[in-house]
């Protein structure tokens, strides 16, 4: 959701406009995140000089457009629901454009949190490979056979797919981390799970260690719950600005 606010320096109007802004975020319960533009900046898109100062845009569409916007350089009057002048637009009118504004949002957007827990899933399988045990103790197999047999699985010896399955496994986990990490939390994750699995190779296969090799599932599975987890993408915030005379 794009929320923008035009405004032209010398109007009196602004400070109450970003005062009004604020309220209006926090009664929709959404981040105070806006874009400013000076009608007068050269830097400033050709459209924001069709509107008066101030001007508030959610997702380009004007918060009060029964209020006919003048494009001359001067300050804009809002009427009120009392019939008076004011020189902002009501809070009202500001939260039902946000609360429309995120109705309308992409079902790909409302699902980006989703996706990322999706992933985080897909890696799971990769954890129960890495917890298998080798099957290198002979007395332990009856143990193992009754397990499987209470499960209705037949007993084999995997020992010698393990570690192919195993290195495949956490590759497709680090794959997950590691695509388009730029997007989430960067590339911490990523070493942090490349890490992890190299603990867990050398601890399993090298050292025969079952203590290193367990103690690194868990760092494993932290690594793809950081890369999984929600992150707000910081865009030119204004929420600041508010309390500021400029």
């Amino acid at each position: 959701m794009r929320v923008e606010l035009i405004y032209d320096m010398d109007c009196p109007n602004v400070k109450n406009a970003r005062a009004q802004l604020l309220s209006a975020f926090s009664t929709a319960g959404v981040s105070p995140i806006w874009t400013e533009w000076n009608r007068a900046s050269p830097d400033s898109p050709g459209y924001v000089r069709n509107f008066g100062s101030p001007t508030i845009l959610v997702d380009g569409l004007d918060v009060d457009p029964d209020n006919e916007a003048p494009s001359a350089s001067c300050c804009r009057l809002y009427p009120s629901r009392s019939g008076t002048l004011s020189g902002v637009p009501e809070v009202e009118r500001i939260v039902s454009a946000l609360s429309n504004g995120i109705a309308n949002l992409p079902a790909s957007e409302a699902a980006n949190g989703k996706k990322g827990w999706r992933m985080a899933l897909a890696a799971a399988p990769s954890f129960g490979v890495a917890l298998l045990p080798k099957l290198t103790c002979a007395a332990c197999w009856p143990a193992y056979a009754a397990v499987l047999s209470a499960l209705g699985f037949s007993f084999f010896d995997y020992t010698a797919y393990l570690l192919p399955v195993t290195v495949a496994a956490l590759a497709l986990t680090l794959i997950s981390l590691g695509w388009r990490a730029k997007a989430r939390w960067g590339y911490g994750p990523f070493v942090l799970g490349v890490a992890a699995a190299l603990t867990h190779l050398i601890g399993k296969f090298v050292f025969d260690s079952n203590f290193i090799a367990y103690a690194a599932v868990p760092t494993l599975i932290g690594a793809a719950v950081w890369n999984a987890w929600p992150r707000m993408v910081a865009v030119k915030s204004c929420g600041s600005c508010a309390s500021s005379d400029v």
